[in-house]
């Protein structure tokens, strides 16, 4: 269980703040059920409720900067996602996304970022469904590292870039 003050990710809504734990005071509502209150760090005058036992969408703790620093050293070593069938990318992208998980937003990341490679270098366009999922799991992965490193969510890409020596 969650507490007050705790940054959760909530499934596609990312980094969110538990705000308060406790029945919800709504008419037709069950008093003894238990619910999050939760607010979004990245959408704007949003509120989000859900029971405790919500099993339905990923909700997990924020990575702590320990872990957060030591998956910023391990990301070298993480491998592209294998796709066999061209007509399911978009579905293993979506489902990819729909993990929350950093490892496997990186693996989808690094999948992109050569197709955008090979693409570009072939000539062609990025497609928009490369570039929609790219900036879905940027925009993930970005999210929570900054929460954990207390960090401004746009200084993160080139903090890691930095850290696994892309940038000098």
């Amino acid at each position: 269980m969650f507490n007050v003050g705790d940054f959760i990710i909530y499934g596609s809504n990312g980094v969110c703040k538990v705000t308060n734990v406790g029945p919800m005071k709504m008419s037709g509502i069950p008093k003894d059920k238990m619910y999050y209150t939760m607010v979004p760090c990245y959408i704007r005058d949003s509120e989000i409720f859900t029971p405790v036992d919500n099993e339905r969408v990923v909700m997990r703790k924020v990575m702590s900067r320990e872990e957060a620093e030591d998956f910023i050293k391990g990301i070298c070593d993480i491998q592209e996602l294998e796709i066999f069938e061209e007509k399911k990318r978009e579905l293993e992208y979506k489902q990819a996304v729909l993990t929350c998980n950093p490892t496997t937003l990186v693996e989808l990341l690094k999948t992109i970022q050569a197709r955008m490679d090979e693409r570009i270098a072939e000539g062609k366009k990025v497609t928009s469904s490369d570039s929609k999922y790219f900036h879905i799991a940027e925009d993930s992965l970005f999210g929570e590292l900054a929460i954990s490193l207390d960090m401004d969510k746009d200084e993160v890409k080139d903090y890691v870039l930095t850290q696994i020596g892309k940038i000098a």
